[in-house]
């Protein structure tokens, strides 16, 4: 079998609200630059809107993006409208609040009452009258606070018609629990990979039982990012790789989805060689003895979120 020539309809579906998605995504972060958080290399505008088209032509029809992903020449959402308006009737797009930046780039965070101009950026950079998903991302500070307040401000917003589902990001499993106190949760986005701590593991087993999508982010980031969860690229992630002639990342994407029939990825890149490679990773299948030597793995230490 070669793990370099399908689609994501190979991963399989999951219904995200009233939306039917393919289980293999795409994060938009990277298209604006190496590091779009720090002055990173931009990258090539067009060849960003081309990742983007193939990405949608490959099947790719779960987006997730924020307003808050550009680099010093280049926007996310801006690219997303530029490439794929008028949308396709199928495509979600997915983004993110309470998180801001200001034109120069430094960050800052909502208040409740603020969330609506966020949501009302993110409308106008990709040129819609409703967002599909929007995740309410969870600052480092408040993990362990109520969400309460900020949630039930984006259930007005469902409310008047602005989001069509919402979600939750970097939450704990009691910040879940209470935000479904408030409205119904789509989907939990939260880092995610090879060698997670249990908590974590425990807290994507919950969101399939409750028939939430769990949608993980820097599951194929690797050793030394400065906000990914998991391991280094070790002798067992090299080791099943060689023996199915994919990469390290196929591993990590394929390990990832294997989770659950819930687990939504969304890797992310803005070099059409690596969708591609990213994408055929849907089709590849780790037997129950490689699943089981993956996930005994586990970090040296708790590696934090971000």
């Amino acid at each position: 079998m070669s793990v370099r020539t399908n689609t994501p309809p190979a991963a399989g579906t999951w219904r995200l609200g009233d939306r039917t998605v393919n289980r293999l995504g795409f994060g938009a972060m990277r298209l604006t630059g190496t590091a779009p958080f720090h002055g990173g290399v931009p990258r090539d505008r067009e060849r960003s809107i081309a990742v983007l088209r193939r990405a949608v032509e490959l099947g790719v029809n779960h987006l997730d993006t924020a307003a808050f992903y550009f680099s010093a020449t280049r926007s996310a959402n801006e690219l997303i409208n530029r490439a794929l308006a008028p949308y396709p009737e199928d495509l979600v797009i997915t983004t993110k609040v309470w998180p801001a930046r200001d034109p120069s780039g430094a960050w800052w965070w909502a208040a409740p009452e603020q969330l609506r101009g966020q949501v009302e950026e993110n409308l106008r950079q990709l040129g819609r009258d409703h967002l599909d998903v929007v995740n309410l991302r969870v600052p480092p500070s408040r993990r362990s606070g109520s969400i309460a307040e900020h949630f039930g401000a984006l259930a007005e917003l469902r409310d008047a018609g602005l989001i069509r589902h919402l979600g939750v990001s970097n939450v704990t499993a009691a910040q879940l629990a209470e935000a479904r106190t408030v409205a119904p949760v789509v989907c939990v986005q939260n880092p995610y990979g090879i060698g997670a701590p249990d908590q974590d593991r425990a807290l994507l087993r919950q969101c399939g039982e409750l028939g939430v999508a769990f949608v993980p982010f820097f599951a194929i980031a690797g050793a030394g990012h400065q906000n990914g969860p998991g391991i280094g690229d070790g002798a067992a992630v090299r080791d099943i790789a060689r023996a199915h002639g994919a990469s390290v990342a196929q591993v990590r994407l394929a390990w990832t989805l294997q989770q659950g029939p819930h687990v939504l990825a969304i890797p992310g890149t803005g070099d059409p060689d690596h969708l591609a490679e990213n994408v055929a990773a849907g089709s590849l299948r780790l037997s129950d003895g490689e699943l089981a030597r993956l996930d005994a793995l586990r970090p040296a230490e708790d590696p934090g979120s971000n």
